[in-house]
């Protein structure tokens, strides 16, 4: 998660002020000499035990890349953190754009309101722009913060509470009727078949991000780089009748009873899956455990399947509806050219962009065929922030609910309609992970 970065100061126009320091704030990129010290800034800010263990150090050696990953400095001691590291996002219609992920963000309680947060992001941002990077993503700690670097919510998630004994499915159940099965699997099992499945659902999910290696690896328990609180959940795979792997669960769960009855809660730790199939039978599964009354499903896509697949739906209660992944567009013409669109139409976009990093004027030419964006001069029909234009680009938001929030300017009537229809999608974008 881009953790706590607290609060950086700007007034409502978004400007930085500036509060008189004694000492002047080197924000630079750190040397691997400064990851103890970095460490420490961090955990203060995130609001853990700033001391740093031997083990959380030699394992943020072995992936931290020092020269993406900022601090800012006052005498010597680090009061801010910043980091980014390489990502691919899926855009509407399967393609993969590069994408500077940022997490880490803290400043210091101490050295608030000085600017720092800023600076810090300026620099990253810049350094993304440079390399070719066509968006920014992050996942907010809070949410009034990344809007003023033209940051916009861009999916969201959704975490329900099930309850199991009113579900109205056959507790008799045994196995899909479709012909595939339920095995349970170990964290061995999961990093051989988890990668390629979660390949074939990042591609076809708008919003899903990549996983390394490393995120497998902190998820299966393997010792190197999981704390000493790890406990093994179970894995269980769904396979088709044909054999093929198309979905995977972790879950854990807790032990309580009352007056010699379970009460026992099924924890999702991630469930991915590419098919219906899959779904269902692995939200049966979970159901039809013995001795689970609950299931907590763990974040979800806010259109999720779950509800319906249940024969009351009142029997899963949300308990989280929030935004999740925020996107900053760093390239207008790549972000547009990168997805599909469903009908047909053209748009003129004007763009705000206080850090003139994406501003412009834009054509937007779509259609089912493919895109074309380019910079032009015709009038505009549609203006917008680029943070705006990062909610709308994976197709969840409205842009005729932003014009009504004053969030968005038709300067043509009937202009968000048409970026409507041209944009939003069928089925929700969602990011499964966190980072």
């Amino acid at each position: 998660m881009t953790d706590r970065a607290l609060t950086d100061s700007s007034d409502s126009t978004g400007s930085t002020r500036s509060i008189d320091s004694a000492r002047p704030i080197d924000v630079r990129a750190i040397t691997t000499d400064e990851i103890p010290e970095w460490i420490r800034a961090l955990n203060t800010g995130f609001l853990r035990p700033p001391t740093a263990s031997e083990q959380e150090i030699a394992d943020r050696r072995t992936y931290i890349d020092p020269d993406r990953t900022l601090a800012a400095f006052d005498a010597g001691r680090c009061v801010g953190t910043f980091r980014s590291f390489p990502q691919e996002l899926t855009a509407v219609g399967g393609a993969l754009v590069p994408a500077d992920a940022i997490s880490n963000v803290t400043v210091t309680p101490t050295h608030r309101r000085r600017g720092i947060l800023g600076r810090m992001m300026a620099r990253d941002l810049a350094a993304a722009k440079e390399r070719g990077d066509v968006v920014a993503t992050l996942i907010a700690a809070e949410y009034p913060i990344y809007g003023r670097y033209g940051f916009g919510p861009a999916t969201s998630t959704a975490e329900w509470i099930v309850d199991v004994p009113r579900t109205g499915l056959d507790p008799r159940w045994s196995g899909p009727a479709d012909g595939g099965r339920v095995d349970l699997v170990d964290g061995e099992d999961v990093r051989k078949i988890g990668p390629e499945l979660h390949e074939r659902l990042r591609r076809g999910r708008p919003g899903a991000v990549s996983r390394d290696e490393r995120w497998w690896r902190i998820n299966t328990g393997v010792p190197e780089v999981t704390s000493g609180s790890w406990t093994e959940p179970y894995y269980a795979v769904y396979r088709s009748a044909s054999g093929e792997v198309e979905g995977m669960v972790s879950y854990e769960s807790d032990d309580k009873w009352d007056d010699k009855r379970p009460h026992n809660t099924a924890d999702v730790n991630w469930l991915i899956a590419v098919t219906p199939a899959a779904e269902r039978a692995l939200w049966h599964y979970l159901c039809s455990i013995d001795w689970i009354t609950r299931v907590k499903t763990g974040w979800r896509a806010p259109d999720d399947l779950l509800p319906h697949l249940l024969p009351d739906p009142r029997a899963a209660r949300v308990t989280t509806q929030a935004d999740w992944l925020w996107v900053r567009i760093l390239d207008v013409v790549r972000a547009l050219e990168a997805r599909t669109y469903a009908g047909t139409g053209t748009l003129v976009l004007e763009v705000t962009d206080r850090d003139g990093l994406s501003a412009g004027r834009y054509r937007l030419e779509a259609g089912p065929d493919g895109a074309s964006c380019a910079p032009t001069t015709l009038d505009a029909e549609l203006t917008l922030g680029v943070g705006e234009l990062g909610r709308l680009w994976l197709g969840d938001e409205s842009a005729v609910r932003l014009a009504a929030l004053g969030l968005v300017r038709e300067e043509r009537a009937g202009a968000g309609s048409v970026a409507d229809a041209l944009l939003r999608t069928s089925r929700r974008p969602w990011c499964p992970d966190i980072f």
